[in-house]
């Protein structure tokens, strides 16, 4: 299969001494599940039944999690897989409250060689749209999309500040079962049209969560008559999936219509999820 990524031309925020530097935004081609991926297998006609391909595939996830959890360093070929233990120690005793395990996965030589063959295909140049390039938990640095409940959580993009006087505009958690919870003001402690320091509620529960800013802000100091809405987790900004043992990389989806973004994280748990 040939390998194509296609991106947008958009401002880069970092650099806003430079008005004309750009960067790329991935322009998503859909977001896939287990199961797609083994009905993409299936149709390579390996001769294996398709619950043939789904046992294979769960039997290696499962060898592979028990390894790396007893403290072996995996090379996939695709990736390397790697525990570490974050947090500081005290007293001699491990706190599963204060520190926590985490899986670090770096390219390996196969995703290496895939990634020199693919070709990246610029679509062309979207200006004053909302989008999100990365987020950071500040309680433990990690840049992978999760987050503490009651602590820091930073996003990065542009035209993020929250503004406007419609009741819809602010930040809100929304969990599996649907059920939201909106951010008070005073717990969005940097508002920035290019970055967003959120305080996260100290009650959320563990789990995923789609996080959702809505705002009616604009360029050159106007305000939207009304916000902007779009955007389903079909079509997210930025889908990232999280674990409080972290075992997969973010993944940067389709930029929403302007003015709407969304990420989705997992709050971060202390032990191991599966």
């Amino acid at each position: 299969m040939k390998k194509v990524l296609k991106g947008w031309l958009i401002d880069n925020s970092v650099t806003t001494d430079n008005k004309t530097d750009k960067i790329l935004l991935l322009a998503s081609a859909g977001s896939l599940t287990l199961d797609d991926v083994l009905e993409e297998m299936y149709k390579q006609d390996t001769g294996l039944r398709p619950e043939t391909l789904h046992h294979s595939v769960t039997l290696y996830h499962r060898v592979l999690m028990d390894l790396i959890l007893n403290g072996y360093s995996v090379n996939t070929g695709l990736f390397r897989a790697v525990p570490q233990l974050t947090g500081v120690i005290e007293g001699g005793v491990w706190n599963k409250e204060k520190n926590s395990i985490y899986v670090s996965l770096t390219q390996d030589k196969a995703l290496r060689e895939a990634i020199a063959q693919t070709v990246v295909e610029i679509l062309g140049e979207k200006s004053n749209i909302m989008y999100i390039l990365e987020t950071e938990d500040k309680k433990t640095g990690l840049k992978d999309g999760s987050a503490t409940a009651g602590r820091n959580f930073f996003v990065r993009g542009a035209m993020l500040k929250v503004v406007g006087d419609d009741e819809s505009v602010g930040v809100t958690l929304t969990n599996a079962s649907k059920a939201v919870t909106k951010l008070t003001d005073d717990l969005i402690t940097i508002n920035n049209p290019s970055s967003l320091t959120l305080l996260l509620p100290t009650d959320l529960e563990e789990g995923e969560y789609t996080l959702t800013v809505t705002t009616q802000y604009a360029n050159s100091g106007h305000m939207l008559k009304s916000p902007r809405r779009f955007g389903s987790e079909a079509n997210p900004l930025m889908a990232v999936v999280i674990a409080k043992v972290r075992t997969r990389f973010d993944k940067l989806g389709k930029t929403l219509f302007p003015y709407r973004g969304i990420v989705l994280f997992l709050i971060r748990e202390q032990r191991l999820p599966w």
